[in-house]
């Protein structure tokens, strides 16, 4: 496909068709990989690095909100 290079502010940019960026998944203001290579200039989705939920808590460096707790006694009909 050829798209023609154009000015924008002290730019240069190009528009990718929306079927592209459907296909792709990709919205206004997504963060994309643009990549040099010879002759070539390479745009690509990255890749999300999938982070475990403990690897997310090890680097939690915020306030334990939890607070004691207790199931008090039973009122009314609920069974414990």
């Amino acid at each position: 496909m050829e798209v023609r290079l154009q000015k924008w502010g002290n730019s240069d940019g190009i528009r990718i068709p929306s079927n592209i960026l459907k296909s792709l998944n990709l919205k206004t203001n997504d963060k994309i990989e643009l990549v040099y290579d010879e002759d070539k200039i390479i745009i690509s989705k990255p890749k999300k690095e999938k982070i475990s939920l403990a690897e997310k808590f090890a680097n939690y460096k915020g306030n334990n909100l939890a607070k004691e707790f207790t199931w008090d006694e039973a009122k009314g009909k609920e069974l414990w």
